[in-house]
């Protein structure tokens, strides 16, 4: 391969990353950012799942975007959806950071209302990329989405970064003046909330500007290096049946099983039990991943401190792009070794569900092995289900455009079934306890 050829390759992998980041970068700093914003805001330590029921409402984006692509082949122009949701992600984040601390009376209590406005707004962007991201690349081969999954790595690792960077959640415990009590004195963060938020938009408008230049790449390049089938030479959706029979080929496309084959048998042997596996596979894991396990990781976490907190939330996104760049090397094409993945992230998904359960009086709190219990489970979480995720993906990639869309919309649904699942036994049943900081919790 040539040196321009090289070049161009690896000049296409950091765009498509950069296109990539932006997918999950605002819901993932709204994350990272709860110790701060939670000090200020009414709602407490309720905020995670209020969040997770709003991304779990931003899915009326994917759903009216999957009805139109059943309803109305071929009229939704995918380069102009994600123009649109990358200019609503920057101006959400552009209003957050002016207004995020803003609150206002509902049924005679505070609430923050213009923080939950807006971040239903960017859930509601960051939920639609999945369904219009994904299908987009379906222009380059198999190798180009696991990028793009790395990207997505990278929109956890990179807030995650501005936040150590802040200094997020510290705190010291000052005696008080009666007795031996302490009372915690949170600690200045290096910059405020209000930066951060003017960083997430900078992120955004990074990867919106990425997305213009591949775009521009095409455009002036003819074919980019590894370009598939593109969405523009076709009438309608139905020209990427959801097929396996059709091997990839060196650019990405598939063979054609011949043109005497019939387009509606191909569309009808995506559903075999194979494929029907993997999206039953990428449902349960986006709900845990999603939506189950973030509505609890403060109540499995702060009752060991906020140190074992933040290593938590910081190597458990690290572990995200990092399994994806092993995908890009080893993926995992067995059934059985997909379900057993997924069990053994399971297993670890259900020890941290314990510990919540046990808040805030955990096994083995107060002990240094309980620290590196839950923040190695928090990360061997993680990391076995994003490289179940862009297997999946790189998996569903070989059966077409639309098996892309399916890919995003289960996603979606999964991450749905979790929040709603999870916010009447956090906020309605209160089944989870929060501890006090700087108090023995645990004291008989």
């Amino acid at each position: 391969m040539s040196s321009s050829l090289i070049n161009r390759s690896v000049a296409t992998h950091v765009l498509v990353a950069l296109f990539g980041m932006g997918s999950w970068v605002a819901i993932n700093s709204l994350w990272v950012e709860l110790p701060v914003v939670v000090k200020k805001l009414p709602e407490g330590w309720n905020l995670p799942a209020y969040l997770s029921v709003l991304i779990a409402l931003g899915n009326v984006g994917p759903m009216s975007v999957t009805l139109t692509h059943h309803l109305a082949p071929g009229r939704l122009k995918e380069r102009w959806l994600i123009h649109a949701v990358q200019l609503l992600a920057v101006g959400a984040a552009l209003f957050l950071a002016l207004f995020w601390d803003w609150t206002t009376a509902v049924a005679s209590a505070e609430h923050s209302l213009a923080y939950l406005v807006l971040a239903f707004l960017l859930a509601l962007v960051c939920c639609t990329s999945n369904v219009s991201f994904l299908p987009f690349m379906y222009q380059f081969p198999p190798i180009f989405v696991r990028t793009f999954f790395i990207g997505q790595g990278l929109s956890a690792l990179l807030p995650c970064v501005l936040a150590l960077g802040q200094g997020v959640g510290q705190l010291e415990c000052l005696n008080g003046t009666h007795g031996n009590a302490s009372r915690p004195h949170y600690l200045e963060e290096n910059f405020s909330a209000t930066t951060f938020f003017w960083l997430l938009a900078g992120l955004l408008a990074v990867s919106a500007l990425a997305f213009l230049a591949l775009l521009l790449w095409h455009k002036e390049g003819g074919s980019s290096p590894g370009k598939g089938s593109s969405q523009e030479s076709v009438a309608s959706e139905e020209s990427f049946p959801l097929q396996t029979d059709g091997a990839p080929t060196a650019d990405g496309t598939a063979e054609s099983p011949g043109p005497e084959a019939p387009a509606k048998p191909q569309a009808a042997s995506f559903w075999t039990r194979r494929n029907i596996y993997l999206l039953v596979l990428l449902g349960v894991c986006s709900a845990l991943t999603n939506g189950v396990l973030p509505s609890v990781q403060s109540y499995s976490c702060l009752p060991y401190g906020g140190m074992a907190y933040h290593l938590s939330v910081v190597l458990s996104n690290i572990a995200n792009p990092v399994a994806c760049f092993v995908a890009m090397f080893l993926l995992c094409r067995s059934s059985l070794g997909l379900g057993l993945l997924s069990a053994l992230g399971g297993v670890f998904g259900a020890y941290l569900m314990v510990l919540a359960a046990f808040s805030p009086c955990p096994p083995l709190v107060g002990s240094p092995v309980g620290v590196a219990l839950v923040v190695t489970s928090w990360i061997l979480f993680m990391g076995l289900f994003s490289y179940l995720k862009v297997v999946i993906g790189s998996l569903l990639h070989e059966a077409g455009h639309a098996a892309l869309v399916w890919c995003g919309t289960i996603i979606q649904v999964g991450s749905l079934v979790g929040a709603l699942l999870m916010f009447p036994l956090t906020s309605v049943y209160h089944l989870f306890r929060s501890g006090t900081d700087c108090v023995d919790n645990c004291r008989a």
